[in-house]
C-alpha cells in the first residue's frame, strides 16, 4: 500500500495528474473578462470558487451563470469570490455576458477565464469525449489557496448553487469554530442547525462529553449553531 501511495506522489511531482483536495492550487496566469489575473494570488486571503462550464451560448451554462450572479453577494458575505472558465475566446465571453445582461436583465460581475486549453488541462477539465469542451466542475479554495473541495457534473445536469453556497458557509464554520458539519445542514434530521463537536482525544474528555454538550453518545455530540 505504501509503495502505491509513493508512486502516485511521484507521478504528481512530475506534473502528471490533476490537483486533488488538500493540494495547493497551481500558480496560473489567466486572461479574464476583467483583465489578466494571477491565481491563486489574486484571491489571497479569500475563499474562491473556480467553476468551469462546457461552452458559452449554451442553455444550461446560461442558467448557471445567472444563478451564480444572483447569489454573488451571498458568497461575498462569507469572504468568497467567484471565477468562471471555459475554452472560449475572450470576445465570446464578452458577447455572451452582454447577451445575458440585455436579454435576462442580469449583469455578470465576476471574472470569466478565456482559456486556450492550458488551464483546463492543468486542472483536468478537458472532456474526454469532447476535447473542445471543459467538463462542468467546481473547485473550492480556502484563503491560503488550498483546494478544499472538487465537484463534477455531467453536461446535461446544472449545478445546485445553494449547495455550493451551503458548502462555503459550512467551511467558514469549520474554520472559525473547529467543528464538523452534518448531512443536510442546517436542516439535519438528527440535530437540526447544530454543528458536530470533534471526537475527544482521551478517556477523561470522553467521560465529560455529555456534561458539556448535547449528545447521543460520547462520540456524537453537538452544539446549536445559533447559541454558539
Amino acid at each position: 500500500m505504501g509503495d502505491k501511495v509513493y508512486e502516485v506522489r511521484k507521478i504528481k511531482k512530475k506534473g502528471r495528474g490533476m490537483p486533488l483536495i488538500g493540494d495547493k492550487f497551481p500558480k496560473l496566469e489567466v486572461q479574464t473578462t476583467q483583465g489578466m489575473m494571477k491565481l491563486p494570488k489574486a484571491f489571497k486571503g479569500k475563499w474562491f470558487i473556480l467553476f468551469s462550464h462546457p461552452a458559452d451560448f449554451t442553455p444550461v451554462c446560461t442558467t448557471e451563470f445567472v444563478a451564480f450572479q444572483k447569489r454573488y453577494e451571498e458568497f461575498k458575505k462569507f469572504n468568497c469570490e467567484l471565477i468562471g472558465l471555459s475554452i472560449d475566446q475572450i470576445f465570446s465571453h464578452l458577447k455572451w455576458i452582454e447577451w445575458i445582461e440585455d436579454n435576462l436583465d442580469t449583469e455578470i460581475t465576476f471574472p470569466v477565464i478565456a482559456d486556450t486549453g492550458k488551464v483546463a488541462d492543468t486542472l483536468g477539465l478537458i472532456h474526454p469525449a469532447r476535447p473542445t469542451n471543459t467538463v462542468r466542475a467546481v473547485f473550492i479554495m480556502d484563503p491560503k489557496g488550498i483546494i478544499r473541495a472538487i465537484l463534477y457534473y455531467p453536461q446535461e445536469l446544472g449545478r445546485n448553487m445553494d449547495e455550493i453556497l451551503r458548502m462555503i458557509e459550512g467551511f467558514n464554520n469549520i474554520e472559525e469554530k473547529g467543528v464538523a458539519v452534518p448531512a443536510n445542514w442546517p436542516n439535519n434530521e438528527l440535530i437540526g442547525k447544530g454543528l458536530i463537536i470533534p471526537p475527544p482525544a482521551d478517556v477523561e474528555s470522553a467521560k465529560k462529553r455529555k456534561e458539556q454538550h448535547t449528545c447521543y453518545d460520547w462520540w456524537l455530540c453537538h452544539r446549536n449553531y445559533y447559541k454558539w
